[in-house]
């Protein structure tokens, strides 16, 4: 019994050696990619060019609104008037048929309408989707040359998420944090201005089923 404990013992010790060694080969850095994303100048730049064509769409979308509001405007008129017993039958049968066809009419606009935003939000979508992973994959490739630099084995990310909602990093002291000196980097070759960038979302009519989807944070 007392070999037993002797064996487990030194085993445990062992173990604790070698944790201890594998935690002084490691060298860790931090790189938040969230705020290295949202810095750099192709993102801003990138924004505003989604933006605009965000605007674009929402004047077409208003245009389609408003023809849709003419024809129902129209529609009630001819819908009153097929059911205004001071004209003939004659009259009033045919205001009905004529509201029949504006409803169907208006019917088309409205379906057009839905048609227009599902298009517009799929197309808008996957280009920022896309651009998004273009930049993302541009900044990862700046921080693996940095972490190569710097003899680092491992780099976290301080704004990621564990499963659970709670932060992958629980604690730093600061050091060894690699980001502000990757986003640098990024905006090395940056065009004049283009830091100042303000993007201008505009303010989208509740008839607008648009939505593009932003960064994730």
């Amino acid at each position: 019994m007392k070999r037993l404990l002797q064996i487990v013992l030194l085993a445990a010790a062992c173990a604790g050696l070698a944790a201890a060694a594998f935690a002084a080969e490691q060298k860790i850095a931090l790189f938040n990619l969230h705020k290295a994303f949202e810095s750099y100048y192709k993102t801003i730049l990138s924004n505003a060019a989604i933006d605009q064509e965000v605007g674009e769409v929402q004047k077409e979308l208003d245009q389609m609104v408003a023809n849709e509001k003419k024809h129902e405007n129209e529609w009630r008129q001819l819908y009153d008037k097929s059911n205004d017993q001071s004209l003939s039958a004659e009259e009033r049968e045919k205001g009905k048929k004529a509201a029949e066809e504006k409803y169907a009419e208006l019917e088309n606009d409205k379906q057009a309408i839905a048609d227009f935003n599902r298009r517009a939000a799929v197309r808008l979508n996957e280009k920022r989707r896309q651009r998004r992973d273009d930049i993302v994959k541009e900044i990862l490739g700046v921080v693996t040359n940095n972490a190569k630099a710097g003899g680092y084995t491992l780099v976290l990310d301080p704004s990621g998420e564990s499963a659970n909602m709670a932060p992958v990093v629980l604690y730093s002291n600061g050091q060894d944090d690699l980001t502000d000196a990757v986003i640098s980097a990024l905006n090395a070759s940056a065009p004049p201005g283009s830091l100042d960038a303000k993007t201008n979302t505009p303010a989208l009519s509740s008839t607008n089923l648009l939505n593009v989807g932003a960064p994730p944070k």
